[in-house]
């Protein structure tokens, strides 16, 4: 390894199994995949079943997170954030005991847990499958929906353009599919209408989504080991670093031959896990079935997998550019939409608050993070009022919280809900639960945000965006805002005595407006 390179992994906690991937990365940021392992452990046989993860399959996800330290030891890859990161995705997310089981492997290895919503995982898809938007498959024009079925959830994603038009979760994973149908049907052959019935109900809604965007017969990129499997039997001596095409027919009469068998054939035939056995025949008959859907004839398998999403986010690729803050700012602007924000008065503020941040980014130790966070927030403000005009604040917390914005860390997303509901009301204040709950270094970041946040929706108190040539000027003890065309600001005064006080506590400077000489 050079010196101009580094060395990072990611360990993936799945349903069926247990993945490490080790990249290096160069100066540049390309990131090779030098070496990958992988150990079956069910960690969502119990979840899906019965909600919670058995202790036994908790020290047998131990026993394979020690062996993979002691590999990440080999490579010199110490068990930081900034050099490895472990993720869990629908076993552990949905599991009653999630913080139970992410406390021991704390307790058990060191290495922290970061449970991965599914917005989050669809940065990742997005990062890790951006190479193949370029190929003439998903040429200018056309939409390519990102389809990978896990053993919790399938996920989508439909991107044009390099833009995300959407992106959806659906509990239609391999395993919980086998699973539903476990109890209720003796035999394979009777279990497959009704996981058709399932799978085809999605499709529907799909297919309604894809018609709002103007699009009825998208590019299908397969994702996940099912279809690698598929690209691997139907293309012999298929080169992973390219894409597989693959006939839906093909595919069709392949899950056929794999309803047919029994899970000890599979496993003697493919040289399966009875795992991969088990999931295989519900991950490709949903390829199939949404391919059919949609009126697609072929699809693309990739081996690209979440894991080089996380690489490449790591690696700093594509991690924050101008386009990608777009896109996640549409996302919060459609959802807002969804709840019949007023776009003219949240766009108003959140605009107020970020010139508000860079006029006190040299005292407040903020990062553009923290920026793009409160630009969020201000977006999403009042998206609450859908619910309840009085508290709505706290409705907008609890909407921002547990709604999905695409590329939006769960981290930030409870930053930017927070901020958004101390933007009227009380102050922060320990006595509220979501607040206490942060570290002490997060609460300080939610004062700051929320300061700002407070003065900015003061200056469009009236809702009509009456000052709209708005500057500010440093003044020895505060900031100044300064306002043409507009002769009285009696009320945005009014309304900034009010709301700016948090701000004149956090940054020990008042805020005033006046119109422009």
């Amino acid at each position: 390894m050079t010196e101009e390179s580094r060395q990072l992994a990611v360990i993936d906690l799945g349903t069926t199994s247990i993945r490490l991937a080790v990249a290096t990365v160069t100066a540049a940021g390309t990131v090779r995949i030098i070496d990958r392992l992988q150990q079956n452990v069910t960690l969502g046989y119990d979840t899906f079943r019965r909600g919670h993860i058995p202790q036994p399959a908790v020290e047998d996800c131990m026993d394979v997170l020690r062996l993979f330290t002691e590999r990440l030891r080999e490579y010199r890859i110490p068990p930081d954030r900034d050099h490895l990161r472990v993720v869990a995705t629908s076993a552990v997310r949905e599991a009653s005991n999630r913080d139970a089981v992410i406390d021991r492997i704390y307790i058990a290895t060191g290495l922290e847990v970061d449970v991965v919503a599914e917005a989050e995982l669809s940065r990742f898809t997005y990062l890790g499958i951006l190479p193949f938007l370029e190929k003439p498959a998903f040429g200018r024009g056309r939409t390519a929906l990102v389809v990978e079925v896990g053993g919790g959830s399938t996920e989508l994603l439909a991107v044009r353009n390099h833009r995300v038009l959407f992106s959806q979760a659906h509990q239609l994973g391999a395993l919980r599919l086998w699973q539903q149908q476990e109890s209720e049907a003796a035999s394979v052959r009777s279990r497959r209408p009704v996981m058709e019935a399932q799978i085809g109900r999605v499709g529907h809604m799909l297919q309604a989504r894809l018609a709002s965007e103007h699009c009825t017969r998208p590019q299908i990129l397969a994702m996940g080991g099912d279809a690698r499997f598929a690209a691997s039997r139907l293309q012999p001596g298929w080169d992973c670093q390219r894409l597989a095409r693959l006939t839906v027919s093909r595919v069709r009469d392949l899950a056929n031959d794999v309803f047919s068998m029994s899970e000890d054939d599979l496993v003697r035939r493919f040289y399966l896990s009875y795992p991969e056995a088990e999931t295989l025949g519900p991950a490709l008959l949903t390829y199939v079935h949404l391919a059919q859907v949609l009126g697609c004839a072929h699809v693309y398998v990739t081996d690209v997998s979440m894991r080089d999403g996380v690489l490449a986010a790591m690696a700093g690729q594509q991690a924050m550019t101008e386009d990608f803050r777009r896109q996640v700012l549409d996302s919060a602007v459609a959802l807002g939409n969804r709840y019949g924000v007023d776009q003219a008065h949240v766009s108003y503020v959140s605009a107020a608050a970020c010139m508000l941040f860079d006029a006190v980014q040299a005292e407040s130790a903020l990062t553009p993070r923290h920026r793009f966070v409160l630009q969020v927030a201000g977006m999403l403000h009042e998206i609450g009022m859908y619910i309840s005009s009085p508290n709505h604040n706290r409705h907008s917390m609890y909407l921002i919280a547990n709604s999905d914005i695409f590329g939006l860390s769960s981290r930030d997303r409870m930053l930017a809900a927070l901020v958004a509901c101390y933007h009227r009301g009380p102050h922060p204040h320990t006595d509220h639960a979501e607040y206490a709950a942060l570290s002490r270094e997060q609460r300080i970041e939610v004062l700051k945000l929320a300061a700002i946040l407070r003065a900015a929706d003061a200056l469009d108190r009236s809702h009509v965006q009456r000052l709209r040539d708005l500057r500010i000027v440093r003044e020895k003890d505060g900031i100044r805002f300064l306002v043409s065309g507009v002769g009285d600001v009696a009320l945005e005064r009014m309304a900034l005595e009010e709301k700016a006080e948090l701000f004149e506590q956090v940054y020990g400077l008042q805020v005033r407006i006046s119109p422009a000489v």
